[in-house]
């Protein structure tokens, strides 16, 4: 089948219908592409989806929105204002972190409350050294969002950018976030409080950078919203914008890809093939299916990833240089929707319990891949935040307990895993909530373990938020958003460039959307920021550093052992003062 679409258009096909893909067919639509998406499933969001049953609604994936300028400048990019279209509430407070015992810790965007939370544990000198923390992580926010969510770093020449070499230090990539929330607060409880949201990312706090402590930083300052109808409405709402504006965009739903189609010479994307065998031809194929799947799935001799676990999964060569040869996957997790017979008293929208034995939780889950005997669990209240999602009267639950990715080495039996998480976490709220009855109280159940999260979104292994984010595998060590082989070849998600987490991956969404751009000579002025980057325009050689030969020969001997004294230098610094963040 051949072009089927306005031939005065450039094409562009779309594999999976995500929040990334939606996004990226959102700006390029905008631009005058002719888009067309396929998704596998028969719903659109991907993870940012929901589950509906008997008047419960409960978010399948992602149930609180951090960063929101980075969701409204989406919205402002395609000429819209978010409020028109999404209605946020604001949780407050934030969340109750649970611990062990019976003591709890109320994390709030009100400064008077959290202050006098902060000094339960910490003393009066406590706010001071929160304070500090606080300063930190702003730098860290500010930061990154200029350094890492808006740039691409294509190659080593995108690290030689003075700004950023200027700053690496300041972002402490080389110190563990738990080695650096050690240096302000005394108590091991608030050490854990402001150290665990790192799991958002499926990371575990002894090995995420410091530079993640921006996580926090978000919630205090921006605070945790919701959007009103289930997280749903914000990947609905853009692809409602791509209808309204572009009425020939296609969306297919229940239309799985099995192949990229390339070019006779196998130097370029041309289209993708249908599990059905249809064939489908565009200008330009962006995937944002799960990068690793599509690697060993859609892609022909991809030359970046070859097929095996995800621990064999091969990087490019300057990363395998300085890290190592092997990517390692985000944890899984053992999540329970629960549709309750009532409102459960005691819980807020937001609830976190910590486990007592806080490391070795997480050294089973991310060392051992897992199940902690007493593991650290989150739980969702969604109807306590929007009474619409659940009957009057009645609560929807969603629990979530980190758990570990398949191990093919050390196959598990998820229907036992299951059970146990089940009954811990039921033990656990019954008494921490005064309620021997509670698992009565539950009425209806649907499970997501990693065999089902890996079935429904391919997700390899069922690490729920693609690769990790270790230090080897972020910036230019992370997977690029362009093939450094196939021209017109490009990806959007998770599992590439910038990250993980759906204000990162809208992030991403503008990078990919702007590279797509300049493959076609299309592209906005150059960033005086990226003067050493590759020109995306030109085609990439085979040599599969993602690199143009030119720039290569100019930048290759000097890039490479620049990059490695820096890394080098702040290796021996995080050594002598600290736990190294890899």
């Amino acid at each position: 089948m051949g072009k089927e679409q306005d031939q005065d258009k450039p094409t562009a096909i779309i594999v999976g219908c995500g929040i990334g893909g939606i996004a990226t067919a959102a700006r390029l639509a905008k631009e005058g592409f002719q888009v067309t998406v396929f998704e596998k499933n028969d719903y659109s969001g991907g993870r940012c989806s929901l589950i509906e049953r008997d008047g419960y609604r409960f978010d399948q994936g992602p149930s609180l929105l951090l960063l929101p300028d980075l969701f409204k400048q989406t919205f402002e990019d395609l000429g819209e204002k978010m409020e028109d279209w999404v209605d946020l509430i604001k949780c407050e407070p934030n969340y109750v972190c649970h611990f062990h015992d019976e003591e709890t810790f109320t994390f709030s965007t009100d400064m008077a409350l959290l202050k006098r939370e902060v000094e339960r544990f910490e003393g009066k000198d406590g706010f001071d050294r929160f304070l500090s923390f606080i300063q930190e992580a702003h730098r860290h926010y500010e930061l990154a969002v200029v350094h890492v969510l808006q740039k691409n770093f294509p190659g080593f020449a995108a690290f030689l950018r003075l700004q950023f070499i200027g700053q690496i230090l300041a972002l402490h990539p080389f110190e563990s976030i738990w080695t650096r929330v050690c240096r302000y607060f005394k108590t091991d409880r608030l050490r854990r409080v402001f150290s665990f949201a790192v799991m958002y990312m499926g990371q575990s706090p002894y090995s995420a950078p410091g530079t993640y402590s921006l996580l926090q930083y978000t919630e205090l300052t921006e605070g945790i919203w919701y959007p009103r109808g289930g997280f749903w409405q914000v990947p609905n709402t853009l692809l409602q914008i791509v209808k309204r504006n572009n009425p020939s965009a296609k969306f297919n739903f229940n239309a799985p890809v099995s192949q990229v189609l390339l070019s006779p010479a196998k130097d370029r994307a041309t289209g993708v093939r249908l599990e059905s065998g249809e064939e489908h031809h565009a200008d330009v194929v962006i995937v944002n299916a799960d990068l690793v799947y599509a690697s060993e799935h859609l892609i022909p001799d991809d030359a970046r990833n070859k097929i095996g676990q995800l621990g064999e999964v091969k990087r490019s060569w300057w990363a395998d240089l300085v890290g190592g040869k092997k990517l390692k996957g985000s944890c899984s997790s053992l999540s329970f929707y629960w549709s309750m017979d009532r409102i459960v008293d005691g819980l807020g929208g937001h609830n976190i319990f910590l486990a007592e034995d806080f490391k070795g939780s997480f050294d089973t889950i991310f060392e051992e891949l897992g199940l902690p005997a007493d593991p650290s669990f989150y739980v969702n209240v969604p109807s306590r935040i929007d009474p619409s999602a659940a009957p009057e009267g009645k609560d929807a639950i969603v629990i979530l307990v980190p758990c570990g990715h398949i191990d093919a080495s050390n196959p598990q039996d998820y229907n036992k895993l299951v059970a146990r998480a089940r009954k811990f976490v039921i033990q656990t709220l019954s008494a921490k909530l005064g309620l021997p009855d509670f698992e009565k109280m539950i009425v209806a159940e649907k499970v997501h373990d990693a065999p089902s999260w890996e079935k429904e979104f391919n997700l390899k292994d069922g690490s729920i938020l693609g690769l990790a984010h270790n230090f080897m595998q972020v910036l230019g060590f992370r997977p690029s958003t362009r093939h450094p082989k196939y021209d017109k070849l490009f990806f959007v998600g998770a599992s590439t460039h910038p990250g993980t987490g759906v204000p990162i991956v809208l992030a991403g969404a503008k990078l990919t959307a702007n590279q797509v751009l300049e493959s076609f000579d299309r592209s906005p002025a150059p960033d005086p920021n990226m003067s050493l980057s590759v020109p995306y325009g030109k085609p990439l050689k085979s040599n599969g550093t993602g690199i143009d030969s030119q720039v290569q020969l100019k930048f290759m001997d000097l890039e490479r052992w620049v990059y490695l004294l820096v890394l080098l230098i702040g290796a021996v610094i995080a050594r002598s003062v600290g736990v190294l963040a890899f």
